[in-house]
């Protein structure tokens, strides 16, 4: 016998004569059966979703919710039961009612916080591993353009494996996404070109104290090209930007002009994509995240330096030429193996971190990683680094710092 709770009524006890109430109408009816008509017609579908890997009925949502979702800035995604798509780094399984209810507190609120902390660790470890290695590299071997081809060829191969492999699913693109992604691999490889330029010619320190500037050409250009007119507060952030990174320009042991401007081209290029990616708005199927899109331009890269490297500055990576300008074969190969590796993750997990977090706390974590990058280069290579230098260094981070906190105030109130 069933409890009257869930709305069924009990047979007659045999000493009580009582006839059973004839149901009128159907607004009589207990629960479960008294339910409005598109809620129990979800209902009766839902194990026919189920079974067809649609969408379960825990995961339906409003289209009043859907657009507040929209408004936001948020993404509504369509998932399966079984699965949700993940943010870059594979399938996420789906958690159960109470999982889900309880996934911001508690351990896993925990486990998240320590996978992103270690996300950031990785992020900053391979990027001060890429510096010295890359360093160690331009200083015996001056050919910036086939060190960056070296970079992007192994970055290829490693796209190439991960997919093969299915460590990462493979994206399914049409020719009008490659048009349109086109213009960020070219903008991409010129910034990693200057990049590689700059480190050849001058300090690990000094090149990314120059490369402290990107929130300035990042103003600049979101003003000229996108008509974002910046805020009173944003401008006097970029103040101690400028005037600390030309105060340690002046004051810079290994300061020479090539070395300074190409780390400008790279401010520029690299925020010139950022503007581009905003312009053009590549449609994004499922299959194209961050780290599939990033992994395309990569493999273009490659494709758009390979002939420029040949008809620049020729073969020079061959065994026969390294030997002949007296270099150690296997030392040089090893270290540009690593760097290529290194350069590659830490842009990867770069990825991967903006997928969960904010663009502004993302832009905090990396003028921390450029402090972190600074000192440790400062260290290992024992750069000599004056006062004043060290001051207009600080000065220009702590204007970063002040930008992007400005910049999270912004978004919070707009």
């Amino acid at each position: 016998m069933q409890s009257s709770a869930f709305g069924i009524v009990s047979s007659p006890a045999p000493f009580l004569n009582l006839k059973p109430r004839r149901l009128s109408s159907p607004r009589s009816l207990p629960l479960p059966l008294h339910l409005p008509r598109r809620l129990a017609a979800a209902a009766a579908a839902a194990p026919l979703l189920s079974s067809a890997g649609g969408l379960s009925p825990l995961l339906l949502v409003s289209d009043r919710r859907r657009s507040s979702a929209a408004a936001d800035g948020g993404f509504v995604v369509r998932a399966s039961s079984s699965s949700v798509p993940g943010d870059g780094a594979g399938e996420i399984p789906a958690a159960p009612p109470a999982a889900a209810a309880a996934a911001g507190g508690g351990g896993e609120g925990l486990l998240r916080t320590l996978q992103l902390g270690s996300l950031f660790g990785l992020w900053y470890l391979f990027n001060i591993y890429f510096n010295i290695y890359n360093k160690q590299v331009l200083k015996v071997f001056p050919y910036p353009i086939t060190v960056t081809t070296v970079q992007f060829t192994v970055g290829s191969v490693l796209v190439l494996f991960m997919w093969l492999t299915n460590l990462h699913k493979r994206p399914k693109i049409s020719s009008a996404q490659l048009l349109a992604i086109l213009p960020l691999a070219i903008v991409h490889t010129m910034g990693n070109l200057f990049t590689n330029m700059s480190l050849g010619k001058v300090a690990v320190s000094f090149t990314h104290t120059i490369k402290a500037m990107e929130p300035f050409f990042s103003v600049l250009l979101s003003a000229l090209f996108l008509g974002e007119l910046p805020t009173v507060w944003v401008l006097l952030s970029l103040v101690p930007i400028v005037g600390g990174v030309a105060l340690a320009s002046l004051t810079e042991a290994s300061f020479n002009w090539a070395g300074f401007w190409s780390a400008m081209a790279s401010n520029v290029t690299f925020q010139s994509r950022n503007v581009l990616s905003k312009k053009l708005m590549v449609k994004k199927e499922e299959s194209l995240d961050n780290i599939n899109l990033f992994s395309i331009i990569t493999i273009m890269s490659f494709f758009l330096l390979s002939p420029v490297t040949l008809f620049v500055e020729g073969v020079k990576f061959t065994p026969s030429f390294v030997q002949s300008a007296g270099l150690n074969l296997k030392q040089l190969y090893v270290r540009s193996l690593l760097a290529a590796i290194c350069f590659h993750a830490y842009q990867q997990v770069s990825y991967m971190i903006l997928a969960r977090v904010s663009p502004v706390t993302h832009s905090v974590g990396n003028c921390v990683k450029r402090v972190v990058v600074i000192v440790t280069s400062v260290l290992f290579f024992r750069t000599p680094v004056s006062p004043i230098n060290s001051l207009g260094t600080a000065v220009a981070l702590a204007g970063v710092f002040l930008y992007s906190r400005v910049k999270k105030i912004k978004a919070k109130s707009a």
